[in-house]
């Protein structure tokens, strides 16, 4: 079995044509050029609808979070699903993330071929089929660093097959518990898993992991009680993984973007009294933030005291900036209180909250005051169908900045994303790897 290697990668990324959504050249452009076109979204100069990422919105989103994480005295290694950019997970690892969460098998794939050295696979693979496979990848890379999931004796065999196949000694895993999604649900199956690790000696111990989202409840009271017993489940996780492997550096990882600052204050106290553990946050959703479902959750973060960092309070929903544009043009004004647009459920997240005007463009001047007339109300495939105030004065042509809700589900729609500089012009292209 081959893999890509990063050269490869590179190759075939390198030409970007009309086959790409956003780019406007029938005969293409090279991957390192399209900073040099001074594309801007506003004026038309894209092939709408297209996806745009604000370079500094990122960056500040990033290092807000890891000074943050330092200063509560845990580690990220960001969810690479979110935008599946090895370009942007290795930004991430290079300016102090721990590593790289990847999914599932393929995206390990991904992200060893792109370079990376340290994975956490924050899922189950399956049965020995999966062992199998992730086997002959770990077998192309047998110097990375390397943790997976298991919740049960089945997942564990999984994983030794895996082991057997790449030749490797202390296959890393972590016994996973959980509610509501994968992992065990009670201290039998916790034990049985314990258990199952500890009798093959290709495996070894390496932590406890969960995921408090999958707690949540339509009620923010019950999920906070949820959440806090997950997490009262996972120390007593710790504790039972301590016990059987009492020399071994341990991972504690949970998923936190929308309740970051819960796990950090449950978990960080336990792994310092320890001294030989790490608390691992897989947030991948909040560096992007948005205009939806994360705005909301920095919210309900501010309400619980903000983010304290060094001593000193600060505002997540005031910090955390939305860092992804969608950009479409208007192509019908079929009613007085209607337009259509071009964009819908291919190109645009709808399962946490429809797109939010932001911004409408006329020969790339802003239209003041415009986008506060319009709503998104549904989407088809490729149609947007905007609400439109009886006054307001949008036209054909006219182009939206649309802000997203929930951009694991809207980055993966797209082949492409455009960074923007300060001036909403496009300076580089990143290549998405879904798959």
């Amino acid at each position: 079995m081959q893999f890509l290697s990063p050269r490869k990668l590179q190759r075939d990324s390198q030409r970007l044509s009309t086959t790409t959504r956003g780019i406007p050249l029938v005969d293409g452009v090279a991957l390192e050029d399209i900073g040099s076109q001074r594309w801007s979204p506003s004026r038309g100069d894209l092939a709408l609808p297209a996806l745009t990422l604000d370079d500094a919105a990122f960056a500040a989103n990033r290092d807000l979070f890891l000074r943050w994480c330092a200063s509560a005295g845990v580690a990220v290694a960001p969810h690479a699903k979110t935008p599946m950019s090895p370009e942007l997970a290795r930004s991430l690892r290079a300016a102090g993330a721990w590593g790289t969460t990847v999914a599932n098998i393929q995206q390990a794939a991904v992200l060893l071929a792109s370079g990376e050295r340290r994975l956490l696979l924050a899922n189950e693979i399956g049965g020995l089929a999966a062992g199998r496979r992730l086997g002959a990848l770990l077998s192309a890379y047998p110097e990375v660093e390397f943790h997976a999931f298991a919740d049960s004796p089945a997942a564990v065999a999984a994983l030794a097959e895996a082991a057997r196949i790449a030749e490797r000694r202390e296959l890393s895993v972590l016994v996973e518990l959980g509610a509501g999604r994968a992992g065990a649900r009670d201290r039998a199956a916790i034990e049985a898993t314990i258990a199952a690790v500890l009798a093959d000696d290709r495996l070894a111990l390496g932590g406890v992991a969960t995921y408090e989202g999958a707690a949540a409840t339509a009620d923010a009271e019950e999920t906070m009680r949820a959440i806090a017993a997950l997490l009262e489940r996972t120390i007593e996780t710790f504790t039972m993984v301590r016990a059987a492997a009492p020399q071994r550096p341990l991972i504690m990882s949970a998923g936190g973007s929308a309740y970051f600052d819960v796990v950090a204050q449950a978990l960080a106290p336990v792994a310092k009294a320890d001294g030989n553990a790490t608390v691992l946050l897989r947030s991948g959703a909040l560096f992007f933030a948005d205009h939806g479902i994360y705005a909301r959750a920095f919210a309900e973060i501010d309400k619980r005291g903000g983010l304290l960092i060094d001593g000193l309070h600060h505002s997540a929903a005031e910090g955390f900036r939305p860092a992804l544009t969608l950009w479409a043009e208007v192509l019908s004004r079929p009613e007085t209180s209607l337009a259509i647009a071009g964009f819908g459920m291919r190109d645009a997240s709808f399962d946490q909250g429809l797109p939010v005007p932001l911004g409408v463009f006329r020969d790339g001047v802003e239209q003041q005051d415009l986008a506060a007339a319009l709503a998104v109300t549904r989407l088809n495939d490729q149609h947007a169908f905007i609400s439109v105030a009886p006054d307001a004065a949008l036209a054909v042509g006219d182009i939206i900045a649309l802000g997203i809700s929930h951009p694991c589900t809207c980055l993966d729609r797209w082949r492409v994303i455009f960074g923007l500089d300060a001036a909403g012009v496009v300076t580089r292209a990143l290549p998405t790897r879904f798959g």
